[in-house]
């Protein structure tokens, strides 16, 4: 006798997050190509958008911080758009 497991959906797939896949990277680099640091400092006042800012450096800071990771978010869903 085969046993056959239908795949369940729950927690492999996002349809409703327009983020699910989208690496923090992407956003960051979309961003800065996008708006550059100095208006991506205005846009969300983040300190490591303003005293030397690297990728990198954002990163580390962004994944330690959930309301500035939010805002970066948010603003890359609407710059999408």
């Amino acid at each position: 006798m085969e046993i056959k497991y239908s795949q369940d959906d729950s927690g492999s797939t996002q349809p409703n997050n327009p983020l699910h896949g989208v690496k923090l990277a992407d956003v960051m680099e979309f961003l800065v190509d996008k708006y550059g640091w100095k208006e991506l400092a205005l846009k969300i006042n983040i300190n490591c958008f303003k005293s030397n800012p690297t990728i990198k450096s954002c990163l580390k800071f962004l994944r330690r911080t959930q309301w500035a990771r939010d805002k970066v978010e948010q603003l890359y869903l609407r710059s999408k758009k």
